[in-house]
């Protein structure tokens, strides 16, 4: 152990005292042990540094940083350099405010469209978002802080994420669900990890023994701290023996579990000084650095970095009769409420009090634009209003070129709630119909962190998506708008015509407590593509001002060389995309998996040879059978695209690996062989899974005249099951104030209620609010029926 001298001083007390928090966002400090404390806080596009009081939703106000771009937006750009750069900035403002470890980036892969927050995660491919995580922790950490990757594993809903299961056959978990973390863990040198609040095969993420140790530890020789979400943990014992060290926010009753079982002999004292040692190590090494550190940052420099990530994170979808960039004398008028109040980050933890604010109003004059004018044109949060839609028509009217500003308000994409549908708001949708009547050229800007059904806005002459972009979004568009900057982006997600398309649609949501990956690996375009399903807009698929030819395709054992040349007028980037294929009879594979990729700067008339390597992941396969990866023997397909639907070049390589059997009983999979997932039956994915899936004894389908013991993963919901008054009216009251506050137009306290209080479990109300384990237990009593004893309890001084 590095510091043995220091734990050695240390009593039981307090060993079990500094593997939790001292408050909300810091470690324990032991001066005496010469232990600082250290602080946490949330950061994935920005440092949240609450100067008043904390709060795990967003509520108070955080110390002034900048805005970057979202995950999903950045993810767009293909360019981990800039990845790197951005984290650069990011971690330098950390350590400016004397933050130790900054808690992103989240690499979750999408799974599904409608998920909460996949704003603040990359993609739904787990090679690219892997290589983009890596890239913002060596940024992060070149300033001698930590980075922190998250949420591990398989968080793929919002929506009751503290209690629910996420079953998954071995395959999945590791080639879609882990692949990313593997990346970012090799590759980055993540120096901390959070977990997930939901289980994993039954076992809750942190106290999951495969997860935490045969694989983190174990396969990829993890030697950093591994961090709860806040009130994620539910038994502090088992959590520490799998090698979480630290449980925030701060919870009493954790540190007295641990003291208790070393007391008691049930938890080896050295275990203990292992995590110690390594959360000891964490601690001093970020402290050192954050004290050499300037408490001052270039405030210009880092929003022109902003503006830069956010013109490679847009993306051009569209451009009929190229009616971009937008002429200089064109008449042209800006539609709808995110030009009047431009929407640049997401909701809950991740948002940011950003260093400076651009408009669009303010920033179209600086351009040789004639413009016309700005008109709302619809309620922001829904619901009609002829007036604003007058308006609006009237003046696109005496306008050339309408700017359509479209998207998805601040509420309907946030943490702790999944979205309801994909669809765009009626009363966007109807103005645009009416502004479409006017024969006028339309010009749709999208403003959101996840994909959305087009429906009639597909109608637009151009179509730009900006996704969330941050702080220097208005400009960034701009720029883009006016040719200034040619588009370079290319999505990290496909775009289904339908929700119903998507491989999960029909999963998501399905059971309360357990959310079956049915689907296996057959995620995003490794589904549509596969299936044979159209969809909107591919993965990888962006437009340019200018045009690419690719030419001259040479694949050896090492990887792919070809040349990009830039055949148009314009000085642009284009992402080149390698993808593999392999025939297999053996074991299911999608039709393509993406292995690489390279973005390549080019003047118009200027062509490079490039040369995009095979590695470790190029043509690995997990047998879960064998219980290892291994590599099929054989020819693979060589695929280099522009997306995964617009393949250039091809070659063919031989690549000798194992010839081995992948299945017991490979008929009875007949449907996975197929891309056939939508119809797969419980039977049949259980002979994926090789178990039975363990279905929870009751759900909110059969208990509707039940009563249930409450327990400590029983959610403020389910109270309304309670045996006691107190507890259904309790769960009653919340979800009643829920629903009148957003039927009253006041969805932000709705929803922080709905993520604060809704979907809680007992043990996270515990932890969230301070209580003792006689609290705990007090208050149980009395969601239990009984009254005068728990209250006697949660009263008594004793802790």
């Amino acid at each position: 152990m590095k510091h043995a001298d220091i734990i050695s001083k240390l009593s039981r007390r307090q060993k079990a005292n500094l593997l939790t928090g001292k408050d909300f966002w810091s470690t324990l400090p032991i001066e005496n042990a010469g232990i600082p404390s250290a602080y946490l806080a949330d950061g994935p596009h920005g440092i949240r540094k609450q100067a008043a009081a904390s709060d795990h939703l967003g509520l108070n106000a955080s110390i002034p940083a900048t805005c970057f771009p979202t995950a999903a937006g950045m993810a767009n750009s293909w360019n981990p350099q800039l990845g790197e750069e951005m984290g650069r900035a990011l971690g330098e403002e950390a350590a400016a405010q004397n933050v130790n470890v900054l808690l992103g980036p989240g690499t979750n892969i999408k799974r599904n469209p409608l998920c909460g927050r996949n704003f603040e995660y990359f993609s739904e491919d787990p090679y690219l978002a892997g290589k983009m995580a890596a890239s913002y922790i060596k940024g992060i950490q070149s300033n001698g802080i930590s980075a922190c990757i998250k949420h591990f594993a398989l968080n793929s809903q919002e929506n009751r994420r503290m209690v629910i299961d996420s079953v998954a056959d071995e395959r999945t978990i590791r080639e879609i669900c882990l692949t990313a973390f593997e990346i970012a863990v090799k590759e980055g040198h993540t120096r901390t990890l959070m977990s997930s609040y939901n289980k994993v095969n039954g076992e809750y993420a942190n106290e999951n023994p495969h997860l935490m140790q045969d694989i983190l530890r174990g396969e990829w020789g993890y030697d950093g701290v591994v961090v709860t979400d806040w009130g994620g943990c539910n038994d502090r014992v088992k959590g520490l023996e799998c090698g979480n060290e630290l449980e925030m926010p701060a919870c009493v009753y954790g540190a007295d579990d641990i003291y208790k079982a070393m007391e008691e002999g049930t938890l080896a004292e050295n275990l203990v000084d292992e995590n110690l040692d390594r959360l000891i190590d964490l601690i001093l090494t970020t402290d050192a650095a954050v004290k050499t550190v300037p408490e001052t940052f270039d405030v210009n420099a880092h929003h022109n970095i902003a503006r830069r990530c956010a013109e490679e994170a847009m993306v051009l979808l569209k451009n009929d009769e190229n009616v971009l960039p937008l002429y200089t004398d064109s008449r042209v008028c800006f539609i709808g409420s995110f030009a009047g109040n431009p929407r640049f980050q997401g909701a809950g933890s991740s948002i940011v009090n950003p260093t400076m604010t651009e408009t669009f109003l303010d920033e179209v004059r600086k351009y040789n634009f004639h413009f016309t004018g700005y008109a709302e044109g619809f309620k922001r949060y829904g619901g009609s209003d002829r007036k604003l839609a007058e308006k609006a028509v009237t003046l696109a009217a005496s306008s050339d070129i309408i700017i359509f500003f479209a998207g998805l308000d601040e509420l309907s994409e946030a943490e702790g709630i999944d979205r309801k549908s994909m669809k765009l708001p009626d009363n966007q949708l109807s103005l645009f119909a009416e502004l479409k009547k006017l024969g006028k050229k339309i010009v749709t800007v999208l403003f959101c962190g996840s994909p959305v059904e087009m429906d009639i806005i597909e109608q637009s002459d151009a179509i730009v998506h900006a996704y969330l972009a941050g702080q220097a979004a208005p400009t960034a568009l701009l720029n883009i708008l006016s040719g200034r900057t040619c588009p370079s982006g290319k999505l990290a997600e496909s775009y289904p015509y339908r929700y119903e398309d998507c491989s999960t649609s029909h999963l998501f949501h399905a059971d309360d407590f357990i959310s079956e990956y049915r689907e296996s690996i057959y995620i995003g375009y490794r589904y549509y593509d596969t299936a044979g399903i159209n969809v909107r807009y591919p993965f990888g698929y962006g437009l340019s001002y200018t045009t690419f030819e690719y030419r001259g395709l040479r694949c050896d054992e090492n990887g792919a060389v070809f040349t990009i040349k830039n055949t148009g007028k314009h000085k642009g980037a284009e992402t080149a995309q390698l993808y593999i294929r392999k025939e297999s009879d053996k074991i299911f594979r999608p039709a393509k998996e993406l292995k690489g990729f390279i973005k390549i700067f080019l003047e118009p008339g200027e062509e490079k040879e490039v040369f995009i390597p095979f590695d470790s992941y190029s043509f690995r396969v997990y047998n879960s059978l064998a219980d290892e990866w291994q590599t099929e023997s054989g020819d693979y397909d060589i695929l280099i695209g522009a997306s995964s639907r617009d393949i250039r070049l091809n070659d063919t390589v031989y690549i000798q690996g194992n010839d081995t059997t992948f299945y017991e009983n490979a008929e009875a999979l007949k449907k996975y062989f197929d891309a056939d997932v939508k119809n797969i039956s419980r039977e049949e994915f259980e002979s994926l899974l090789g178990r039975k899936v363990v279905i929870p004894e009751y759900n909110y389908v059969n208990r509707k005249n039940t009563r249930i013991e409450i327990g400590l993963n029983n959610t403020v919901t389910e109270l309304k099951y309670s045996r006691s008054l107190i507890g259904r009216v309790f769960s009653g009251g919340i979800n009643t104030a829920h629903k009148v506050l957003w039927k009253t137009g006041k969805r932000t306290t709705a929803n922080t209620l709905e993520m604060g209080m809704v979907h809680q479990p007992m043990r996270a109300l515990a932890k969230f609010g301070g209580m003792s384990q006689n609290q705990l237990d007090g208050m149980l009593l009395v969601f239990n029926g009984n009254l005068m004893k728990g209250l006697k309890k949660f009263l008594s001084k004793q802790k």
